[in-house]
């Protein structure tokens, strides 16, 4: 069985809608910080799919509007600016960006899929380097379920992988936050079982994420995971 690999961006940017620009009129430090958007995933992305040659989805759309990457029944969907806005204009964001772009990569993954393919999913994000005071000690993340065994090897290959190439740089597993917590890999498994569907969320410290020497070797340890994945012939047993 052959591998097509699908890269996401959910929180590339923090850009609004002009007809909502007023609501963020007292918010725009809010808006520029992480809880605004993903420092430095959009490129990080770009190139992750590039160098894997599959398909590419990314939002340039400020999670304080609405959270792609929540489930719909996600009590943070909203954010506290907008968690409070009319219903029916709640729906409409809804309508206008959640659904569009969710649909969207939930097609790639099912066209692939009935093309006889397994699916690759890489989800791009970053993490502040410090909260509430404490400093994260990992510079890269790989999150993953632990239950999904192909999910589990491809982590476990790819963090010896990234370590061997950047000696000194922590890469830790299921870090900062649990690979079963709510997001749009979590949803997706849900449709898709192990081993047509592997999601994995590639978590960078934000103060290191736009560095090309990073970026370079998550690129060329991805690509020779992918190769040694394609070489196997099929899923990871």
């Amino acid at each position: 069985m052959s591998r097509f690999c699908i890269v996401t961006c959910e929180h590339g940017g923090n850009r609004l809608p002009g007809r909502f620009r007023a609501l963020f009129r007292e918010h725009w430090k809010l808006l520029h910080s992480h809880a605004g958007y993903d420092k430095g995933t959009l490129r990080l992305a770009r190139v992750l799919a590039a160098a894997l040659g599959g398909a590419h989805h990314y939002a340039v759309l400020s999670r304080l509007l609405v959270d792609l990457n929540r489930s719909i029944d996600h009590p943070g969907i909203f954010s506290p600016i907008t968690e409070a806005l009319d219903p029916e204009l709640q729906q409409e964001i809804l309508a206008q960006y959640y659904h569009p772009y969710r649909e969207a990569v939930e097609r790639s993954v099912a066209a692939a899929i009935s093309r006889g393919e397994s699916v690759l999913h890489l989800s791009c994000h970053s993490f502040a380097e410090e909260l509430n005071g404490e400093k994260r000690d990992a510079q890269v993340g790989l999150l993953f379920d632990p239950l999904r065994r192909q999910e589990a090897m491809l982590c476990e290959r790819w963090q010896q992988a990234l370590e061997a190439r950047m000696p000194g740089r922590a890469v830790r597993l299921n870090y900062p936050y649990p690979g079963v917590a709510d997001g749009l890999t979590t949803s997706l498994r849900g449709h898709y079982p192990d081993p047509l569907y592997a999601g994995i969320e590639l978590e960078v410290r934000q103060d290191v994420v736009c560095d090309p020497g990073l970026r370079l070797a998550l690129m060329d340890t991805l690509y020779g995971l992918d190769t040694w994945i394609r070489r196997d012939g099929q899923a990871i047993r």
